[in-house]
């Protein structure tokens, strides 16, 4: 494949920037860029809208060269470049992308910097980048970068009792997020690590990452040519892959844990994230998957981050952390139910998150009530929160849906190729996607025919086999997904 070379943007200044509003009230970074944004049609007008708004809202958090984590804020957490990178950004924007993902390391990008517990998600961000650009360069500092942050986190948070790591859970950094006793009414910080107790518990989710972790650092060892480093972190990955099975999994009741206290008390409240995680990086196999997702607890306006309510919050005040929906999870969680096939579970949590943002003034917010729909950023230390305005990583989730799930798009540094959900395309009435970069150039991709399977792919009127990757080109590529 002709590689990509990344051009960062520095400034503001070099993309002459102009800023213009759409219809709903969003800012442009300039016309010519809001004329290049992909466009999905399809037959569900709310669909169609919730997409061009969520690439809107990504764009419009991007105005410079950095991915800023929502409307209220900046771009300084390692957890939301990640995401953002790897549920669309990597695909949409690779040259701030890879800024982003730089801009969040340390030491001449030799160490993942910020908030030391969800350091290790940049891995899988990182990786997730190289899969889509095929950059080597970057490839290269990344496994640096992240062999030796995972090197001194195993010696910082590793509790080597439960083989499992400590600290909080990927994105709770409020103490929202907690019961007692790590939540102590003493300390009225609403910052997770203000709390003692929250330094020595191990989390569903935060493990589930870092096992990720360690199966790409495997992979990108493999890549990089040291067979010796391969060999050791598929066999840590093993290890941690057995110890989250261990104390967070319950296989007799079906059911993953949130968390293990300092005290050796296991915190059975159901976490989303976790949950998800666990399903999307086989840390429970296919059947266990499929017996675990019938018993996961959803609330009306989608599955709510972890459930049920502690004991300080209730439905009239539900904490920011707990009993609620931040819909950039609920888009992980109809990711992994998607790929157990559990399709109305999908289908309810995309279409939930596009009505969401179009009756919130046709804005994606951070948080939502899980009881009434309603824009509500949650309950922490005896007082209501703000659910910042456009915020990147829900924007995202919903594009991922859409791209991974939808038109089953899979990048490998060769080139995409498509796994689609057939039944949905049809169910939907999708038509095309279009004017979708992809590195160099750009595609337009239209779906054709009716039946139950991907039959064949038409690349610039060409048919080739379904399995066959189709590079990145200059210029555009007419892809036809015909269905038989």
């Amino acid at each position: 494949m002709k590689r990509f070379t990344l051009t960062i943007l520095m400034s503001a200044a070099l993309l002459g920037m102009e800023a213009r509003t759409n219809e709903a009230g969003l800012e442009f970074v300039n016309q010519q860029q809001a004329q290049e944004f992909p466009v999905l049609k399809t037959g569900k007008a709310n669909l169609d809208k919730a997409f061009t708004l969520a690439v809107e809202t990504l764009f419009k958090n991007t105005p410079d060269s950095l991915i800023k984590a929502g409307g209220a804020y900046g771009g300084e957490w390692t957890r939301d470049v990640s995401i953002n990178s790897w549920n669309a950004a990597a695909l949409l924007m690779p040259e701030k992308t890879a800024y982003s993902l730089w801009s969040v390391t340390t030491d001449n990008r030799t160490f993942i910097g910020h908030q030391y517990w969800d350091h290790i998600i940049w891995v899988t961000g990182a990786f997730d980048f190289y899969q889509k650009t095929g950059d080597r360069n970057f490839l290269h500092q990344a496994y640096i970068a992240s062999a030796n942050t995972m090197k001194k986190l195993e010696t910082e948070e590793f509790d080597s009792k439960y083989g499992l790591f400590m600290g909080p859970s990927v994105f709770n950094d409020g103490i929202a997020g907690y019961e007692e006793p790590i939540y102590d009414a003493k300390y009225r910080s609403s910052y997770v690590l203000d709390h003692p107790a929250s330094k020595t518990i191990k989390c569903l989710s935060t493990n589930c990452i870092y096992y990720n972790a360690y199966r790409v650092l495997a992979e990108m060892a493999a890549i990089e040519g040291d067979k010796v480093a391969k060999k050791a972190y598929t066999q840590k990955a093993g290890k941690l892959k057995a110890a989250i099975r261990q104390h967070l999994f319950d296989a007799k009741a079906n059911k993953l844990n949130y968390l293990i206290d300092g005290e050796g008390t296991v915190h059975t409240h159901q976490e989303a994230l976790g949950v998800s995680f666990a399903i999307l990086f086989d840390v429970v196999s296919d059947a266990e998957a499929k017996r675990i997702i019938p018993n996961i607890y959803s609330s009306k306006f989608g599955i709510p981050s972890i459930y049920p309510h502690f004991k300080r919050f209730d439905n009239e005040h539900p904490g920011r952390h707990n009993q609620i929906i931040w819909p950039f999870v609920s888009a992980f969680w109809a990711d992994a139910a998607h790929g157990k096939d559990f399709k109305d579970i999908f289908s309810f949590e995309l279409q939930n998150l596009a009505d969401l943002a179009l009756k919130s003034n046709h804005c994606f917010y951070e948080i939502y009530n899980a009881e009434t729909g309603a824009v509500d950023g949650g309950w922490q230390i005896d007082h209501q929160w703000n659910s910042v305005h456009d915020q990147t990583w829900s924007a995202t989730g919903y594009i991922r849906m859409i791209f991974k799930n939808l038109f089953g798009m899979r990048f490998t540094p060769e080139g995409l190729t498509f796994c689609p959900d057939v039944k949905l395309l049809q169910e939907y009435g999708v038509e095309k996607l279009s004017n979708l970069r992809y590195l160099n150039g750009r595609l337009d991709i239209t779906i054709s025919g009716k039946g139950s399977k991907l039959a064949a792919v038409k690349v610039n009127g060409k048919t080739q086999s379904v399995k066959k990757p189709i590079a990145p080109a200059d210029g555009i590529t007419r892809i036809e997904l015909i269905i038989k």
